[in-house]
């Protein structure tokens, strides 16, 4: 399966360490800004019980679940509290002028 960059808001459309939801297709991503303005993506379900993590809270680089607050590394998708034990799938970001694209 070929990777493409798609393109999924623009950078002013995220806070600074804020979460949004990202649809494309048939997939829901989640793309972060964190405390140092860096940009991120990664699926958009929790991988504990498919809770949005667009509902979630981003605390510097880190995502927590809003429904069990299971913690996710936002830059590498580690889970690091429980309930959450399965990682979060990431996908490369680039930025180009105002627009943020994942590759996916």
């Amino acid at each position: 399966m070929s990777m493409e960059w798609v393109e999924a808001c623009g950078t002013d459309d995220i806070e600074t360490e804020d979460v949004i939801r990202f649809d494309h297709g048939d997939r829901t991503f989640a793309i972060y800004r964190t405390e140092q303005g860096q940009f991120y993506a990664s699926d958009g379900f929790c991988t504990h019980e498919k809770v949005h993590l667009s509902k979630g809270l981003v605390i510097g680089s880190v995502i927590e679940c809003p429904k069990h607050n299971g913690r996710f590394d936002i830059p590498t998708g580690a889970a690091k509290r429980a309930p959450v034990c399965v990682n979060l799938q990431t996908y490369p970001v680039k930025i180009e002028g105002q627009r943020v694209f994942i590759q996916i």
